[in-house]
């Protein structure tokens, strides 16, 4: 079969590329071939407006896998019709005004035309359960709005970029807000999480009032407004403190008190893009694994990441762990007395006894493994926590009981780590211009790379706001949504870019000028708040 003419891909840092297509209908059929027939060293791929990213294996696969993209041929195949969907909504958005003065249309105007079309889901992504709806018209192309919100509420209907969609759960977004539903769109108990998936029909019917559904997080009345999260902690669920009752044969650690946040990490993940969950899993994925050798666990076992300062630990049964990360003050108090175990190294955790993590003299996430792993319930194989889409253990409480699996077998204790070196200065990262350098002022580049920016107290493990001397665009149409990654640095209209984290959305609407290369990431895990943030070119690969 003969290929079409060669695409142009874009390199989106050193472990992706983004494949420009003509239109929606080829974005749709080239993902479908890619799941059918993957590539060599391809590991995901997602669909968007007009793009499909393919994120590689290795970054040492990407010049290989941006060559046979661009030339595979998108075989027909795409999205058929599926079943239709009805969503009961109230509409008293916080920008139905906005959206009507941008249409022409009066409030009551925008509402008709939501409701008079049947909308289809072309293909999912930002969030686990986020379904991007195409209209069977145009009155209702609305741009983003020029700020995205810290916290859109759950079952919120919006708009943006020709596109409608509901928000499956709390979670950053800068679409316009029409309207809500009580509808669960996406839950874990169902056979298939996803209420929509691409094909999907939905047409939306004006309610007077929201019935929300069992279990259902979008209850929020007409006057509840969404609040800005404070810095690294999820707004997020509870865990009941008695959810293990009983301890397993290999004891437990139980949580005298969380901390400033403490959540259960593994390596996360990866190859869910299509159902809009995000790799996820440790911020300083390097941490993580240090402490799981040192305490002779496999390398994803899960372990607790932390904001030292205020953690308390108790084991149930014998046990040994390891901290690395942030250089926390480790204290253990049991019958014995008192004792100060070093970070960095293995250390025993007698039955009964209390670790507590003080503040770190540098750094900002800390890591605990215990040997044998924390043996939580995974989901989509993975234990870690999403603070983006609610997916993992929850966010720890005082009371929780984390049980701890049996030792890998043949696995030793390892020998102490030298302790790493700390900044005294501006934290440096390399990056890799584009995929959207082109969207900039020529010297937009040079202008992130020359500055020193101050990371705000609204940053988390979305993403690292920043703040300085804002970046200038020279195109200022609206971005149709496409596939990101950790460490891009997405610059909405203010200027003020937004580098990706751990628990990024899987796809954005705002043009990613530079993308942090792999190598490192960590270090963005171990800024704080107030710290200094300088980006470099990264050096020919």
């Amino acid at each position: 079969m003969t290929g079409p003419p060669r695409r142009h891909v874009r390199p989106v840092g050193d472990r992706a590329v983004l494949v420009e297509c003509e239109n929606l209908q080829e974005v749709i059929d080239l993902h479908a071939t890619l799941q059918r027939t993957p590539l060599p060293g391809q590991r995901d791929v997602l669909a968007a407006a007009r793009t499909v990213m393919v994120v590689a294996a290795t970054p040492s696969a990407v010049a290989r896998l941006a060559r046979d993209v661009a030339e595979v041929a998108a075989e027909p195949g795409g999205t058929r019709e599926g079943p239709l969907v009805e969503l009961d909504t109230v509409y008293d958005g916080e920008d139905l005004a906005a959206v009507a003065e941008l249409t022409g249309l009066s409030p009551e105007g925008v509402v008709r035309a939501h409701t008079g079309q049947v909308w289809t889901a072309a293909f999912g992504g930002f969030a686990p359960g986020f379904a991007y709806l195409v209209g069977e018209n145009h009155d209702l192309d609305v741009p983003r709005r020029d700020t995205p919100r810290t916290a859109v509420p759950a079952g919120a209907v919006a708009l943006a970029g020709g596109f409608s969609a509901v928000y499956p759960r709390e979670s950053p977004g800068g679409w316009q807000l029409i309207g809500r539903t009580g509808e669960r769109m996406w839950d874990l108990a169902r056979p298939e999480p996803a209420l929509v998936r691409p094909g999907t029909r939905v047409r939306h019917r004006a309610v007077r009032e929201v019935v929300a559904a069992p279990g259902s997080a979008a209850t929020a009345g007409p006057d509840a407004t969404p609040d800005d999260a404070p810095t690294g902690a999820p707004r997020a669920r509870s865990t009941p403190p008695d959810a293990v009752a009983d301890a397993p044969a290999g004891g437990a650690l139980v949580v005298e008190a969380p901390g400033l946040q403490s959540l259960v990490e593994d390596l996360g993940r990866p190859g869910y893009l299509d159902l809009g969950v995000c790799p996820s899993g440790a911020v300083d994925r390097g941490a993580a694994v240090r402490a799981n050798r040192l305490v002779g666990n496999p390398r994803d076992a899960a372990v607790l990441e932390t904001v030292p300062g205020g953690l308390r630990l108790r084991a149930d049964g014998e046990q040994v762990l390891a901290v690395t990360g942030a250089p926390a003050a480790l204290s253990v108090e049991g019958d014995d007395g008192a004792r100060r175990p070093p970070t960095d190294a293995p250390f025993a955790l007698r039955d009964g006894e209390v670790l507590a993590l003080g503040p770190p003299r540098a750094g900002l996430r800390a890591y605990v493994a215990v040997r044998g792993g924390l043996d939580v319930a995974p989901v989509l194989g993975s234990r870690a926590t999403d603070t983006m889409s609610g997916l993992g253990p929850a966010p720890l409480e005082a009371g929780a009981v984390l049980p701890v699996g049996a030792p890998h077998p043949g696995a030793v204790v390892a020998a102490p780590d030298p302790a790493p070196a700390w900044p005294d200065g501006p934290v440096t990262v390399a990056v890799v211009p584009g995929p959207r350098q082109d969207w900039f002022a020529s010297d937009a580049l040079a202008s992130l790379c020359r500055q020193r920016w101050a990371v705000t107290d609204r940053s988390n493990r979305v993403g690292l706001r920043l703040d300085g001397e804002r970046l200038a665009r020279t195109r200022t149409e609206e971005l149709p949504s496409e596939g990101t990654v950790a460490g891009a640095v997405q610059v909405p209209a203010s200027g003020l870019p937004v580098v990706f984290l751990a628990d990024h959305p899987t796809s954005g609407g705002y043009p990613v000028i530079a993308v942090v290369r792999t190598a490192d990431l960590d270090r963005l895990a171990q800024v704080r708040p107030g710290d200094l943030l300088r980006f470099v070119p990264a050096p020919p690969s």
